[in-house]
């Protein structure tokens, strides 16, 4: 009799640890998803002079996400695409207890031909009270078959975006298909990109894949996969058809954040001591 109620005693113990365990890990991975959202930032246009009651209305054009703590960002180029010829484009910054914000952005460096471009924001949020991170990039390469994961952000209301309204998460798992190449920018030689097993949605332009192990930023968002040769994209401004996703290896990212002197961050497994990267 001792010894079954020493049993049960010990079953109920194992339990109980591992429903603590299991109640850690969903709590980190919830944290971890989190702080990726919180590295996101959709890309608008301010349409008003001053708020309303409900904030700013904006036009919205794509994603930007945080790369390190200085308040740079990485993106598409051809997000950008509007404002060549003037504007003052904004992102939207989430704040705890009050509603988002909208900061300016200024282009650091654009490169068509890899469609990825470097923003900075001011004033710093980080040094401020938003509720902000930033993702690590991958040194390591995607491969055919890994699981990857797209996150980005989008308006509540597209035809009627206000500022002080929560942006809406995507979040679309799927694996890598293949790498194909083809031609980013019409006067631009070939560039390397690699398909994702699910179709891109609208505003998912410059928002990061990034591995589902590590968490670390293997691509950008570029459009949708219309064919197998020539110029074969379109960008994702319009609504999915079901055509594949495609992404920008992060490489071409790195070059340009190490061309410009803009520091960033490995993912923790490749990371030195303190995690950072500083050309």
């Amino acid at each position: 009799m001792r010894t079954a109620r020493k049993i049960a005693a010990l079953s109920l113990a194992a339990f109980g640890c591992a429903a603590v365990l299991l109640a850690s890990a969903a709590k980190d991975n919830s944290s971890s998803d989190n702080a990726s959202t919180a590295a996101l930032c959709p890309i608008v246009y301010r349409l008003d002079q001053s708020p309303s009651s409900r904030g700013y209305h904006y036009t919205f054009f794509g994603n930007a996400f945080f790369i390190n703590d200085q308040g740079d960002l990485l993106t598409s180029a051809h997000v950008l695409e509007t404002f060549r010829n003037g504007g003052q484009p904004s992102i939207i910054v989430s704040r705890p207890n009050s509603p988002p914000q909208l900061l300016p952005i200024t282009v650091v460096a654009a490169d068509s031909a890899y469609d990825v471009a470097i923003l900075h924001v001011t004033p710093n949020p980080f040094s401020g009270h938003f509720r902000v991170s930033f993702l690590s990039l991958a040194i390591d390469p995607a491969v055919p078959g890994q699981s990857v994961l797209a996150l980005s952000l989008h308006p509540a209301r597209l035809q009627d975006a206000q500022s002080f309204q929560e942006p809406v998460e995507d979040r679309s798992p799927g694996k890598v298909l293949s790498f194909e190449s083809t031609k980013l920018d019409k006067s631009a030689p070939a560039a390397e990109v690699f398909l994702l097993s699910h179709p891109v949605t609208l505003g998912q332009s410059g928002s990061p894949v990034l591995a589902t192990d590590s968490k670390a930023v293997v691509g950008l968002v570029e459009g949708r996969w219309l064919r197998d040769n020539l110029v074969a994209f379109t960008h994702s401004n319009g609504k999915s058809d079901g055509n594949p996703g495609a992404a920008v290896p992060i490489r071409y990212a790195i070059s340009l954040l190490d061309e410009k002197h803009v520091p960033w961050h490995v993912a923790p497994a490749a990371a030195s001591s303190d995690g950072a990267r500083k050309p």
